[in-house]
């Protein structure tokens, strides 16, 4: 058997194609796009529908491909009826007005019941809703399902509107995550009854002829994409972990932080997996503050710049991106005046600190996964493991760990073996001064006026 993998993030989407040894085949990218419409940012959902159904269409034509799943990016919903968007997806960037801001706010749950702080923009989807209702009163009339990112798509694709928990669960403010089930929110807005019947991330929910194939495709439900990444690791029975998944996100992942250390201050939330077990989680704009920092640095960073920011002390300073666990500092970069090569390994480097800093707030002390692009050719992964010798670290085997467990979900959904390939060793770096460097960070960020330390972090 061999699964198409659509991969929906919020800068690149990417199409997979897998075969049961965990390989992949062939790949696909486009970018999606965004533009304004009658007040709003939303994404142009025609043009990558038709990226998207052309890609599957040559996976069937080139690869036989019996199946497709979706993985997608938190923070995204759509309102359709039984054919069609009753309104265009809003982009997750964007802050409601002042005045509606101030209305719809007294509404959202307390943190004890969510778990999902008060975070910016659409950073919980939920707000957005809420936002939309008021501003488009008749797109909620209309609409007849409301579907997370994943399962809009699946549904695009020719599944059946469906409901997935571990996307309902990541800090949209919608879920309850000690009930295991919808938030008063959903209640008291009246949603309850458009959202559709649960089914398990990788379930078969239709299916769907394409290319004059002989045989239609199964359409697979979706999943939240770094919830599929924790899953391709859990499955592999490799102990108590902690997963670091990279992308426009850095999302840090620890299942054994007690929930009660969890500060909404500082974008620590509590995510849900694919079985609607909660996760403790915190997070920050990585991959969109390493490409703002570096002034979008594309390639390997040579190991003799990362030395030289080092030893010039070349830093940047948090926060370059919105949320994250130091939302109301305004980033920066001091020291001398880098070159390119020199930015780009400041842009690393922070990084780097980030999560070094992310893993002592979750209180991780366990085994921990470095994934996701960010980790080109193991760089970072070894750059947080020489700031943190008392752990141990892997990497992924590739690059697509969120790819990865969306097809193995998908391949477990029909009972197919699905062997990805096991995380590697992640060595750490030599670099002089490193640990000095990082306290000068840190020593920095407390004359900001932020905390940078928790009790439970190891060294």
């Amino acid at each position: 058997m061999r699964l198409a993998v659509l991969d929906f993030g919020k800068t690149n989407s990417k199409l997979f194609v897998f075969g049961q040894d965990g390989r992949i085949l062939d790949e696909r990218r486009t970018q999606p796009k965004w533009t304004r419409k009658d007040g709003f940012s939303v994404l142009e959902e025609a043009e990558l529908h038709d990226w998207a159904l052309g890609a599957v269409t040559d996976a069937i034509e080139n690869h036989g491909v019996e199946g497709v799943m979706v993985s997608g990016h938190g923070c995204t919903f759509a309102l359709v009826d039984d054919a069609a968007l009753t309104h265009p997806i809003l982009d997750y960037e964007q802050e409601p007005p002042a005045e509606i801001a101030a209305r719809i706010d007294r509404g959202i749950p307390d943190f004890s019941e969510t778990f999902s702080p008060r975070l910016p923009l659409g950073f919980n989807y939920g707000r957005h809703m809420l936002w939309l209702q008021e501003v488009d009163p008749d797109a909620f009339a209309a609409s007849k399902s409301i579907l997370a990112y994943p399962q809009y798509w699946s549904w695009r694709l020719g599944g059946r509107p469906a409901c997935e928990v571990s996307y309902l669960g990541c800090h949209s403010h919608l879920w309850a995550p000690r009930k295991r089930d919808f938030s008063s929110l959903v209640d008291a807005q009246g949603w309850r009854g458009r959202m559709p019947a649960f089914e398990r991330a990788g379930t078969v929910i239709g299916e769907r002829r394409l290319a004059g194939a002989a045989r239609p495709i199964a359409i697979h439900n979706g999943v939240h994409d770094s919830n599929a990444a924790l899953h391709a690791y859990r499955r592999q029975d490799l102990g108590p972990l902690t997963v670091v998944s990279t992308g426009t996100w850095v999302i840090v992942l620890n299942p054994d932080c007690p929930l009660d250390v969890l500060d909404r201050e500082r974008d620590m939330l509590v995510n849900v997996d694919v079985d609607g077990g909660p996760v403790p989680t915190i997070r920050f704009m990585g991959g969109r503050e390493f490409a703002v920092i570096s002034d979008g640095w594309q390639g390997a960073i040579p190991h003799g710049s990362i030395q030289q920011a080092i030893d010039a002390g070349i830093m940047a300073l948090p926060s370059f991106a919105p949320g994250g666990p130091m939302p109301d500092s305004p980033g920066r970069l001091v020291g001398r005046t880098p070159d390119a090569g020199e930015r780009a390994a400041a842009a690393l480097l922070y990084v780097a600190l980030m999560v070094d800093l992310c893993l002592d707030l979750i209180h991780s002390q366990n085994t921990v996964i470095v994934d996701g692009g960010l980790n080109v050719g193991g760089l970072l992964a070894g750059l947080i493991a020489q700031l943190r010798p008392g752990q141990a670290f892997l990497q992924g085997a590739s690059l697509e760990g969120s790819a990865t467990g969306a097809a193995a979900l998908a391949f477990e959904s029909v009972g197919r073996e699905f062997a990805a390939e096991a995380p590697e060793p992640a060595h750490a770096t030599g670099f002089g001064g490193l640990a000095g460097y990082r306290d000068a960070w840190r020593d920095r960020i407390v004359a900001q006026g932020a905390t940078v330390k928790a009790a439970g972090g190891a060294r």
